[in-house]
Formats: C-alpha cells, sequence, structure tokens
C-alpha cells in the first residue's frame, strides 16, 4: 500500500466517532480496534448494537454535550443517513466529518441525488419530481407509464414506496406516503442488480470494492453474492461510474452504488450510500480487506488498497419474521453452523417483523459449491 501523505500512521493513537450506533458503527468499531483505533458512538437508543465494542454517548444526535466529544476525535463518520442536519453543523469546522455534510445532503434527498448522478456523467432510471397534488397530472406517462413513487427523504428497506401502474394508483399511493415530497421513477426492465463501494482518502487515493449481486426481497436485500454474475466490462464500467461520482462529489470516506443491470450489460445507477452497505458484508469473510476497515482507513486518511474476497462469497440476511401465530420464526442455527463454511453474525436487537437482526456469511472454493451451499442455507432462515 502506499503510505498517506498527511502524516497520519497507524502507529498513533487515533479516535473515531460515529454519528449512529446501529449494527454498522457495530461492525466498523470492530473493524478499526485491530488497528489501534478507538470508537465512540452518538446514538439515542440504550441498547444500540454498537454499545458493545465501543464507547457509547447515550444521547439525541443534536446533543451539544455529546457532539463536543465527537468533536474531539480525529474524524467523524456516519453510519446511516438520517442523521439530522443540526448534528452536522455543530461539527462543520471543528472535527472532519468524512463523506461530508454536503454529500450527504445530496445522498439522503432522492431528487438531488439523481440529479447529482446525472451531473456526473451517470444514468439513472427516468424519474419525475412530486411535491404537490398538482404534480401528479401526467407524470406516470412521463415515465414510460409504470414506475415507482418514492419518498424524498427518509426511505429505506423498501419503506417509503409504492409501486403504480395508473393514474388511481399514484394518487393513492402519494396520499398514503403522507403527501410529501417525491421522486417518480420509470419501471427499469434489468437482468440484475448490482453494487460497488469507492473509497476516497482526504490525501487523494481511490481504492473500490467488489462488485457484488443482490437479490432482494419484500423490498429488503436477501442475499448478496459474490463474483457477481456479469457481462465482460460490466465491472470496469461500475468502477469508471463509481469514480466519477466520488470525484464530482469530492468524497472523502466511502460510499456505495447500487446499480440496474441492463440487458446487454450497460449499467443505471439506482440508489448512492454514503457509507458501508449491507450487499458488502460478505467481505468480512471472504479474506483480505472489509468494506469496515476500507471506510475507517479512509475516513483517517490510512494507507488503502482494494478490497474483495479471495474467494467466492455470499450473504444471506436475517430478518425478523412473524409466523401465522404471531410468533417469530427463528432460523436453524443448529443446521446453519453444520453448513461448510458458514459465520453468523448477529446485531444484539430485539425482534421485529422486517427489522435486520443478523446475518450469515458463507465462504467456498468455488462458485459452483458456493451457490450449491447457499441452496442449502436459505431453506434455514425464515
Amino acid at each position: 500500500m502506499t503510505p498517506p501523505t498527511s502524516g497520519t500512521t497507524l502507529g498513533r493513537d487515533l479516535t473515531l466517532g460515529i454519528l449512529g450506533g446501529g449494527q454498522l458503527a457495530q461492525m466498523l468499531a470492530l473493524a478499526a480496534l485491530p488497528l489501534g483505533v478507538r470508537v465512540t458512538v452518538l446514538e439515542p437508543d440504550v441498547q444500540a448494537p454498537a454499545r458493545l465494542c465501543a464507547r457509547h454517548l447515550h444521547a439525541p444526535y443534536t446533543d451539544l454535550a455529546g457532539l463536543d466529544e465527537l468533536a474531539a476525535c480525529d474524524a467523524v463518520t456516519l453510519e446511516f443517513e438520517n442523521i439530522p442536519v443540526e448534528a452536522l453543523a455543530a461539527l462543520e469546522g471543528r472535527v472532519p466529518v468524512r463523506p461530508a455534510g454536503s454529500l450527504l445532503a445530496r445522498s439522503k434527498h432522492r431528487a438531488r441525488e439523481k440529479q447529482a448522478l446525472r451531473d456526473a456523467g451517470a444514468t439513472t432510471a427516468p424519474f419525475e419530481i412530486i411535491e404537490t397534488e398538482g404534480d401528479l397530472d401526467g407524470v406516470l406517462a412521463r415515465v414510460g407509464g409504470r414506475g415507482i413513487l418514492k419518498t424524498s427523504e427518509l426511505g429505506y428497506d423498501g419503506k417509503g414506496q409504492a409501486r403504480v401502474n395508473t393514474d388511481a394508483e399514484l394518487h393513492a399511493a402519494w396520499a398514503d406516503l403522507g403527501r410529501v415530497p417525491c421522486v417518480l421513477e420509470g419501471f427499469v426492465t434489468f437482468e440484475r442488480e448490482v453494487s460497488l463501494a469507492v473509497a476516497r482518502t482526504p490525501s487523494g487515493q481511490v481504492a473500490f470494492g467488489p462488485l457484488v449481486e443482490n437479490v432482494h426481497r419484500d423490498g429488503i436485500l436477501r442475499t448478496s453474492v459474490y463474483p457477481a454474475h456479469v457481462p465482460d466490462g460490466t465491472e470496469a464500467r461500475a468502477r469508471e461510474l463509481a469514480r466519477a461520482v466520488a470525484d464530482a462529489w469530492a468524497l472523502e470516506g466511502l460510499i456505495t452504488l447500487e446499480f440496474f443491470q441492463l440487458p446487454g450489460g450497460d449499467l443505471l445507477v439506482n440508489e448512492v450510500a454514503p457509507r458501508v452497505h449491507n450487499s458488502g458484508h460478505l467481505t468480512q469473510d471472504g479474506g483480505g480487506l472489509s468494506q469496515f476497515e476500507a471506510q475507517v482507513r479512509a475516513v483517517l486518511d490510512l494507507p488503502l488498497s482494494d478490497w474483495a474476497p479471495l474467494h467466492p462469497t455470499a450473504m444471506l440476511n436475517v430478518v425478523g419474521v412473524d409466523g401465522p401465530d404471531g410468533q417469530p420464526l427463528k432460523p436453524d442455527w443448529a443446521a446453519i453452523d453444520g453448513l461448510g463454511g458458514t459465520r453468523v453474525h448477529l446485531y444484539h436487537k430485539a425482534h421485529r417483523h422486517g427489522r435486520k437482526v443478523g446475518h450469515v456469511n458463507l465462504v467456498a472454493p468455488d462458485h459452483e459449491t458456493l451457490r450449491a451451499r447457499l441452496a442449502s442455507l436459505e431453506p434455514l432462515v425464515p
């Protein structure tokens, strides 16, 4: 790896602040510890998963005393998008926040994000912005007659969105979503969904994660597989687009781009997450650098290189599921542990239907064995 130019080294005592204390913060903290980095999280949930491996400031994100403590760190990063702008404003000029608040403001708002992607040279699905009821007239036809209505802010894991095929459905969906500002995306016929992360240090190093193939169920990521089964040149194109966005958005830290791969191999950018991503969890167990260590390194301006599993690897999300009697349906943990190549990651979260409570990574010596093992694993997780 090329040493950074800023003078920051692994021999120095480093501190990292994280806004948010959920499972992503937990895994970031676990990746930081072996590097000699101490982590502090600001999180209002008393049961924050990251409390188990990081210093937990139990307070609202806008708590001034808590923000003062984060401001004393070497750098601050984000666990998720929905951080109040007041918190970022209180840190501005006091401590490097990576990615920056301006990038967060762009990526957390779907309309601004899509326009900024186009400005960076990326292609997106056709879209229209809806802010008032008058904007609904004729808008579905302009995106191709079918679409997905999404709230401009605060939507995730299938929440805050609805498929619409008629004007009547569009009006009803907008009312159901609370008549808030939305983006209507034209329906895209694609072959698969893939994702790729890019990291950029303040001293200018750029590195990429693997291209991962994703499958969703009920709007929530179900499985991710590496390597992705894509046409030749697709990964190179994904890197090219990720690099263009990172440069245009002046990235410091790590972002993840989600793509639709169209027939023939062309890529549309669907969304951008200003952080590590669920699809990158498989990098924890395939050998090599994980996405979590990559984000820590990028944020603290430490030496950085591309990261990807050394072996075929998959990830299966564990999501809370209620049975017909209302009781939780639990994975068959004994059978999972007995399946070759598995490693369980639990988040220490209470059960709730639709809530991500863990994931299982699966490693195999070759792609065929990986697919066979994943087919055996899936029935074990409701």
